[in-house]
């Protein structure tokens, strides 16, 4: 089943089809996709040498091909303003409907399509937009929304991972700068990132959720120290950042000094209903199965009669996925706030994308074992080999599992505390 759009009432009705407006927007953005994409970016495309999937490091990449790409691809977005479908019409969004930013982010995730401006769009304008100034808007928002500043986040620290109100990185108030010192670790993208912004302690003998100011910095500022960490599949997706004697100005400060708790807490309300996650394990799943069929089938394990059940327990899980999607975003259009749902969700889609690895690989026996892409032996450019390994953090990073599961039980279940 691939349905399209949902409505959601509080009577729980469902509709999976489009409205008339909504099939004319969804034809709208599939063909500009289409037409528009880069082939660098198409799915066929995406792992072969000398392309990537990746718009915020071919905009930094030494391949002027790359770059070029990479500018086309935002230059294109931008003219619809769909680099922020989400953002008010004002900030130079598209000023999407809810219904409308899930039908575009379905059809973006349907192409592979990679999305432009990263955390600058989906984390820092919206809290730029409720609450920074009218210089730093007109300052920063712009060159988010063109693809000329890219944006890494600041928040996590060793001792200060999901408990995040207990970090320690000190700002000192020195004249009109603030001085930095500390250690921010996880920073994701930071190796091709413009900008940082960053949760800082201002107020230390404040209670731990106070006393902390959300601040913006150039990421080239001297004292500033990016140094790569590997994961276990030898990539490179983040980093720890080191803080010396950082002079940062005043200026920068996001809403009210102390508050920035608060402030780094904010999101607009827009679709994050998880719909790209789906589609691409679906797209997954039916490569997967494309290729066992095809020429794979020597690939595939003699006994596979025996993993029959579970790749069908994997195809029933993605439409549940779906499903959860479509509630949140049905949810969201009638004016309702998704809770402990968003949490079902998150931890439901991370365990399924370890599942549907784990399976990958079973499906595949001993040449699961192979790493290198380019081997004779190695099923699907070890994708399945590669995506196990990669993986594993999935149910660790944006709120673990066992955190979700709290807030299920407590807000879903209303099981109590403790």
């Amino acid at each position: 089943m691939d349905p399209n759009g949902c409505e959601l009432g509080r009577d729980n009705h469902m509709d999976w089809n489009d409205t008339p407006e909504q099939a004319t927007f969804r034809g709208e953005v599939a063909g500009f996709i289409q037409t528009r994409l880069p082939e660098r970016y198409q799915a066929e495309n995406a792992d072969e040498e000398g392309f990537s999937g990746g718009w915020q490091s071919d905009r930094k990449s030494d391949d002027p091909a790359a770059v070029g790409d990479a500018k086309a691809w935002a230059d294109a977005l931008a003219e619809n303003g769909w680099i922020a479908p989400h953002w008010p019409k004002e900030y130079g969004g598209a000023g999407l409907s809810t219904m409308e930013q899930f039908i575009f982010n379905q059809e973006m995730a349907k192409a592979a399509a990679p999305p432009v401006g990263g955390m600058g769009v989906s984390l820092l304008g919206p809290t730029m937009i409720v609450h920074g100034s009218d210089e730093q808007k007109a300052e920063h928002l712009p060159r988010v929304l063109s693809g000329e500043v890219a944006w890494a986040q600041g928040y996590s620290e060793p001792s200060a991972g999901s408990d995040l109100a207990s970090l320690q990185t000190r700002a000192v108030r020195d004249g009109d700068d603030f001085v930095i010192n500390g250690q921010k670790t996880w920073t994701s993208g930071a190796q091709f990132a413009d900008w940082l912004f960053a949760l800082v302690r201002t107020e230390p003998d404040a209670p731990k959720h106070r006393g902390i100011s959300f601040i913006v910095m150039d990421i080239k500022t001297p004292g500033i120290t990016v140094r790569p960490i590997e994961d276990m599949g030898w990539n490179h997706p983040f980093n720890e950042t080191f803080f010396e004697d950082v002079r940062v100005p005043a200026a920068n400060i996001v809403g009210e000094e102390n508050r920035g708790w608060y402030v780094g807490m904010t999101l607009l309300d827009f679709e994050r209903s998880g719909i790209s996650g789906a589609i691409s394990y679906e797209r997954s799943m039916g490569e997967l199965l494309d290729f066992g069929k095809g020429e794979g089938n020597r690939f595939v394990r003699q006994d596979f009669k025996a993993l029959r059940q579970e790749v069908a327990e994997r195809y029933l899980e993605i439409g549940v996925l779906f499903n959860f999607a479509f509630r949140i975003v049905s949810m969201q259009n009638s004016g309702l706030v998704p809770n402990y749902e968003a949490s079902v969700n998150k931890m439901f889609g991370s365990e399924i994308h370890q599942r549907l690895a784990r399976t990958g690989t079973k499906v595949f026996g001993l040449y699961a074992n192979v790493w290198e892409e380019d081997s004779e032996y190695s099923p699907m450019k070890a994708s399945f080999t590669r995506d196990y390994v990669g993986s594993v953090p999935h149910t660790i990073f944006s709120g673990s599992s066992e955190i979700q599961r709290n807030v299920i039980a407590t807000r879903g279940l209303g099981l109590p505390r403790g």
